[in-house]
């Protein structure tokens, strides 16, 4: 069908981030509209990941992973390994799905990785069950000062509570990248 191809190809086009402008930094203490499930089991992976298989879950997380760069690149490194992007900020997560639907539709790669669009300060737990995942990555994590209550607070993810927190997903062999 010609417009099945015409279709294909403009999807195929790789998004352009003029186009997906916002400001740098979202509040994590705000209340956003997010559509997490209950549990992880509520959590349907096929939407994400339409060739997984029936017993593979997501391994590695980068926590507010931006752009996506971090995810295409080690996509192809990592075949067999369901990655996961968690972004906040509405049209950058828009950017990255749109940029891996493009990326699946020019070459039969990138399977193995997608986004969703929440708060990990208060969300992971609905996502990941305990000892899920293998590698965690916070790049360059928010060291703005967020307005709670009239007072500026310094409200970092990567605090001593957050890291107990996150213990709770991770796997013994956990391997945690954070780049300051």
């Amino acid at each position: 069908n010609i417009m099945d191809g015409k279709r294909k190809q403009k999807v195929a086009e790789l998004p352009q981030k003029r186009f997906y402008r916002q400001r740098a930094h979202s509040n994590p203490l705000s209340d956003h509209s997010f559509d997490d499930p209950i549990k992880p089991s509520d959590k349907d992976w096929k939407v994400h990941y339409p060739t997984m298989k029936e017993d593979q879950q997501v391994e590695f997380l980068d926590i507010g992973c931006g752009y996506g760069g971090l995810l295409v690149e080690l996509s192809p490194m990592f075949p067999d390994v369901l990655m996961l992007g968690i972004e906040i900020r509405v049209k950058v997560c828009d950017y990255v799905h749109d940029r891996i639907e493009a990326l699946r539709c020019r070459e039969d790669k990138y399977h193995n990785i997608s986004v969703i669009r929440t708060n990990a300060m208060k969300f992971l737990p609905n996502y990941f069950k305990k000892g899920q995942l293998t590698k965690l990555f916070f790049l360059y994590p928010d060291p703005h000062f967020k307005k709670v209550c009239g007072v500026f607070i310094n409200f970092q993810f990567v605090s001593s509570t957050t890291t107990k927190h996150i213990n709770t997903f991770v796997s013994i062999s956990i391997c945690l990248f954070v780049c300051l």
